[in-house]
């Protein structure tokens, strides 16, 4: 069944570069983007490009970000030299780079957009794979991200009246800059299952984290161990997100939609497929309709194996949003071969599956209390289910 669904697109998102050498390369969204081209999701019936893309207006990017911060991005925009460790510019992370605040606050209102495009009823769901920058913080850039576009999105919904809006981050790294956004405030749950914080940037996101005295349980972490795979992390996240979703009853659903999980990823220590990231997608469209009717804005985020797992995990995510989910063994065009091999002299991967077929065995239906992805999921029910009138313990034991 086809869907309405905004994609929101502008070539100029490509500015948003830190440069060479750079994890962050927006030749991973230019790929993402060109496949799903190829496989024919950006003329689909349901499908509209929302685009071109202004930058955000100072009034926009105020509502998440403090003014000094915002002011301090424009000088660096304008001054290769500039340097505010206070401020993270300038760092090994986030060095500045000419148009700076035109590239970051231009992504920052695509995803504003396609929350605007939701909420309105144009689209019944927004994609904006230039987003997902969830490390910013409300006065400092983190993370390799400047201004936190998820958040300028569900503040806008927020803005528009809605009452409840619910943020998913199934990125390798904790969401901290979402969650430190809203942490005093109850209309937005925000869910994060990420590798632990004992073994991962940033250092945050342990489960006793659930929010502020003016929002009590309206955090919820899930922190699992490095070398997780497919069904340890699909376990994790079907343990814990419909549940609380179910209690929280959003209107809208906010994703985050790294794939910094997979296991070819040079940065974190998940054992992630693209088969389960395809797998995740799937479950969050269905919670989207399920427990948001469906209004669902789903964002990209990290993902440095630029040309294996970036733009394959992201074509399935546009392809599962339109209702057209592309098969996992079918075989990538032809043209996107040549098109990749010219750009970047690699061979791109033959079909859209690494050959995995996990499932998540349900978490109810048994707990290892020696394993310590159980042990996380435990820990995270325990700190979180009880304060949505839930039981955290499973009930049946190995």
């Amino acid at each position: 069944m086809g869907e309405r669904v905004g994609v929101v697109w502008d070539d100029r998102f490509s500015a948003y570069d830190f440069g060479s050498g750079h994890p962050m390369a927006p030749v991973r969204v230019q790929l993402a983007m060109r496949l799903a081209a190829e496989f024919g999701l950006l003329t689909l019936p349901g499908v509209q490009i929302i685009g071109p893309v202004d930058p955000a207006e100072d009034v926009v990017l105020l509502r998440v970000h403090e003014a000094a911060y915002i002011d301090a991005v424009r000088r660096a925009s304008d001054d290769p030299q500039f340097y505010d460790s206070e401020r993270g510019l300038g760092t090994a992370d986030d060095p500045v780079f000419p148009g700076m605040h035109e590239a970051s606050a231009r992504i920052a209102q695509g995803s504003r957009l396609a929350a605007l495009a939701v909420q309105s009823g144009e689209v019944d769901h927004g994609v904006n794979l230039a987003g997902g920058l969830h490390h910013a913080m409300p006065g400092a850039a983190e993370g390799f991200c400047v201004y936190n576009d998820a958040a300028v999105a569900i503040a806008a919904l927020l803005d528009g009246g809605a009452e409840r809006v619910a943020y998913l981050d199934i990125d390798v790294h904790h969401g901290d800059g979402v969650q430190a956004i809203f942490w005093d405030d109850p209309r937005v749950l925000t869910i994060s299952v990420h590798e632990s914080p004992a073994s991962l940037f940033p250092g945050s996101g342990w489960p006793h984290e659930t929010g502020g005295s003016r929002a009590p349980g309206s955090v919820v972490n899930v922190a699992l161990p490095a070398g997780t795979g497919d069904q340890g992390w699909l376990r994790a996240i079907h343990a814990v997100v419909p549940d609380i979703l179910n209690e929280f009853d959003p209107q809208f659903l906010v994703s985050q939609h790294g794939v910094d999980t997979h296991f070819e990823d040079p940065l974190a220590h998940l054992l992630v497929s693209v088969d389960g990231q395809r797998m995740a997608f799937e479950a969050v469209h269905r919670w989207a309709h399920r427990y948001a009717g469906g209004r669902w804005i789903a964002l990209g985020g990290g993902g440095y194996e630029w040309v294996d797992v970036v733009p394959r995990a992201w074509a399935h995510l546009i392809a599962e949003a339109a209702g057209a989910p592309i098969d996992p063994q079918a075989e990538l065009p032809a043209g996107y071969h040549e098109f990749v091999l010219e750009a970047l002299g690699r061979q791109s991967p033959g079909r859209m599956t690494d050959g995995r077929q996990p499932w998540p065995r349900p978490f109810d239906q048994g707990f290892n209390p020696d394993d310590a992805v159980d042990q996380a999921i435990l820990t995270a029910r325990e700190a979180t289910f009880p304060r949505f009138g839930l039981t955290p313990e499973p009930g049946l034991w190995f």
